[in-house]
């Protein structure tokens, strides 16, 4: 039972921080964005191209082919 209560914790962390996580990136004017590589969802290993947030890191958009084709070529 050790374990299972450890667990329980820690999944209770996970999301007292995913709530903090989502009020800050509420109050964020996502001012300065940028084009990065990023996992597709949290449960995922695929990575997309999308726009982010710099301060909040929220994705915030999806480039355009030529913004896509700029970022691919650095």
């Amino acid at each position: 039972m050790v374990k299972s209560n450890k667990v329980a914790e820690l999944i209770n962390k996970r999301h007292k921080i995913d709530i903090e996580i989502e009020d800050i990136q509420k109050e964020c004017p996502h001012s300065n964005i940028s084009v990065k590589s990023v996992r597709e969802r949290l449960d995922s290993t695929t990575m997309v191209i999308r726009y982010i947030c710099d301060e909040c890191y929220l994705i915030v958009g999806i480039p355009n082919n030529d913004k896509l084709q700029k970022f691919l070529k650095q």
